[in-house]
């Protein structure tokens, strides 16, 4: 075919397959004896290739990179690419959506008896880039993606790690070795560590340093919790490995991980080859409304600012059924008060590491979060593992 029947038989430009062409998305022949291009039906399945990826709105340079997987007959990574722009269309749904409504608050203010205040439409406006803003503005900075190769192992090897015992200071012989990390960093199945209080010794919040005591016990706990039925849909925001989500799925539940990081989700599939593993985060979480029996998560949380966690339980709930239950095991402070004394002892022992991580970090208040959760029509309970690990579940009383 010339460039005028196969723009004809695409229903696109000659002008649209030129500049693909020149962008080097496509190579058609030339024909020796004037130099006119021919197009072949792999040519035009290329072209229909790209034009069903521009339609969902992928950039040239994801184009580019998704053909190059595609010849390879990477079909893994195609998915990814198609997987990730998924994601950025979920997130610009969600963002319209919260515009329609801060657009509808506004229209039902002016609609009130009275003078209209301005003042609150400038407070709705206000709350709507604050949200729109920590919506956007989440980023990993730990490099997920570099430690997923080594994150089972480090769970192994740090669970024989917790076989010593505590040295004659009163502190583990780990507490130095690996600090402060995170459910992607490392999975602690801990010896109990007692539930012990920020008022108690030095000793202790040196050694309540490592803050993955009962880590295997907290798993178990969410799954007793959340007891799935057979063929139960969840949903495992931050992901890992899947090492939450193996659980529930080992019980019969229809299980869905999503994580932010490719390499992490790779490590899962190999896993976990029954599970449906999705490139994803809390903010804008890539599924319809209403489309899990329950939702759970562990040491992902409190990887979000206070505007990002409100927004990702507000995320939680949109694709809950309407009977849907809620399990997250996190690091949590039980109070603002238990926060405050918390710091202070950090701040009295002089550990930087813990005190960086306390920057890094946005714990949540487990009475603001249980709070929120009851003011949403949820009765919720938990249990506390170690000085910050607690685990809670939020049941719907509808």
């Amino acid at each position: 075919m010339n460039i005028k029947e196969a723009a004809s038989r695409l229903g696109i430009s000659a002008r649209a397959i030129r500049f693909y062409e020149e962008k080097g998305l496509i190579l058609p022949a030339k024909q020796s004896s004037n130099g006119y291009r021919t197009y072949t039906e792999n040519d035009i399945w290329r072209l229909q290739t790209i034009a069903a990826l521009r339609e969902i709105g992928m950039s040239l340079q994801d184009i580019t990179h998704a053909l190059g997987e595609i010849d390879q007959g990477n079909q893994q990574r195609l998915e990814e690419y198609l997987e990730l722009q998924q994601a950025v269309m979920y997130a610009q749904w969600i963002e319209l959506k919260r515009m329609m409504d801060t657009t509808q608050r506004m229209i039902d203010l002016n609609r009130q008896d009275g003078p209209l205040d301005v003042s609150h439409l400038h407070d709705l406006a206000d709350s709507a880039r604050r949200l729109r803003e920590a919506r956007q503005n989440w980023h990993d900075r730990w490099n997920y993606d570099t430690q997923a190769a080594i994150h089972d192992q480090r769970v192994q090897a740090e669970g024989r790690v917790t076989t010593e015992h505590h040295n004659s200071e009163g502190r583990h012989p780990s507490d130095e070795a690996f600090p402060i990390s995170d459910e992607h960093e490392a999975s602690h199945p801990h010896h109990n560590a007692g539930h012990s209080t920020p008022s108690e010794s030095k000793d202790m919040v040196q050694s309540s340093f490592y803050l993955y005591h009962n880590y295997e016990e907290a798993l178990e706990q969410t799954t007793h919790w959340i007891s799935p039925a057979l063929g139960e849909k969840g949903l495992d925001i931050g992901t890992g490995t899947g090492n939450l989500a193996g659980k529930l799925l080992q019980h019969g539940a229809d299980m869905t991980a999503i994580d932010q990081s490719r390499e992490m989700l790779r490590r899962c599939r190999t896993k976990y080859p029954e599970m449906h593993v999705k490139l994803g985060n809390f903010l804008a979480l890539p599924f319809a409304d209403h489309s899990f029996d329950f939702v759970i998560s562990s040491f992902a949380f409190h990887h979000l600012s206070p505007d990002q966690q409100l927004l990702a339980l507000q995320e939680i709930q949109r694709v809950l059924t309407s009977r849907g239950r809620i399990g997250l095991t996190d690091l949590m402070f039980v109070d603002a008060t238990h926060r405050d004394s918390y710091i202070r002892q950090a701040e009295t022992t002089g550990h930087q590491e813990q005190l960086n991580a306390l920057r890094e970090r946005h714990f949540p208040l487990l009475d603001e979060l249980c709070g929120w959760l009851e003011q949403q029509g949820y009765v919720t309970k938990h249990v506390r593992h170690n000085e910050l690990l607690h685990t809670l579940l939020a049941v719907p009383l509808r």
